[in-house]
């Protein structure tokens, strides 16, 4: 097993430039997870594992089976190097290289002909997509839909905001257009999260296939999803601010729309 303990290897150099750079991680179609947890939750959602960096000062070498392949590459890293390539500040001394998913429309699959699916439009905060992203695995939803993302997907703070939840759930990428036309094909009724010409939240009928649409916090939603929803709703507010994080806001609709459906 081949051991680093220069932080001006190529390996590290490179791990480095995946973390920090979006077009580094397009060009090499690979991108880094880190965390006993987050590389687990890769694993099961079928992402392919090309390397491990792991550190024995943290991790004992014997742990590597659990998270490896024959087709794996191993790699034992110095503790000075791995607290260099490592993104957080808690460690368990491991370190993953995966494959990069295309998040295409045309992959998405669902199990039931009533599907529940979130969707977020032009979301930019790379802590609001994390968040997204767990509300959506607690609800149990059939798919996560990025209309015009403003960020990388890979990015290091959605995998770490979301907890691995860009592993656990199925996502589609795509322009506002495109998801309208997919809705449509699909006959799924569309809820959008906004002021205008809106119903209460509460009031609404989720049971059939079902969108929730929001957007961001400070520009809400476009004309373009507002006009071609089945129906606009809104959250009453009763307090002096009129807005609330927007996961907030998804994980209140979508648990009515579980409560609905007696959270199946």
């Amino acid at each position: 097993m081949k051991y680093i303990e220069s932080l001006q290897n190529p390996t590290i150099k490179n791990i480095l430039k995946l973390q920090e750079k979006s077009r580094e991680r397009k060009k090499n179609g690979l991108f880094v997870i880190e965390g006993k947890r987050e590389i687990s939750l890769a694993i099961k959602g079928n992402y392919s594992i090309t390397t491990l960096l792991f550190c024995d000062d943290f991790l004992a070498e014997d742990e590597l089976n659990t998270y490896s392949t024959s087709q794996t590459e191993l790699l034992s890293v110095s503790k000075e190097v791995y607290q260099k390539i490592a993104y957080r500040n808690s460690t368990e001394g491991i370190i993953a290289l995966a494959k990069m998913k295309i998040f295409s429309l045309n992959d998405i699959q669902f199990s039931t002909a009533t599907p529940l699916i979130l969707i977020t439009e032009a979301p930019e905060k790379p802590g609001n997509i994390g968040a997204l992203l767990r509300t959506a695995d607690a609800a149990n939803l059939d798919a996560v839909f990025i209309a015009n993302p403003k960020t990388d997907m890979y990015n290091p703070n959605i995998i770490r905001s979301s907890v691995g939840g860009l592993f656990t759930n199925q996502i589609a990428t795509g322009t506002s257009e495109e998801i309208i036309a997919f809705l449509k094909e699909k006959n799924i009724y569309s809820f959008a999260t906004t002021l205008q010409n809106s119903n209460e939240y509460h009031k609404e009928d989720y049971t059939k296939a079902t969108a929730i649409i929001v957007g961001t916090e400070d520009a809400g939603l476009s004309e373009v999803f507002r006009t071609a929803a089945t129906q606009n709703i809104n959250i009453p507010m009763q307090g002096e601010i009129d807005s609330m994080n927007v996961s907030v806001a998804a994980a209140i609709v979508l648990f009515e729309a579980k409560r609905q459906r007696n959270f199946n």
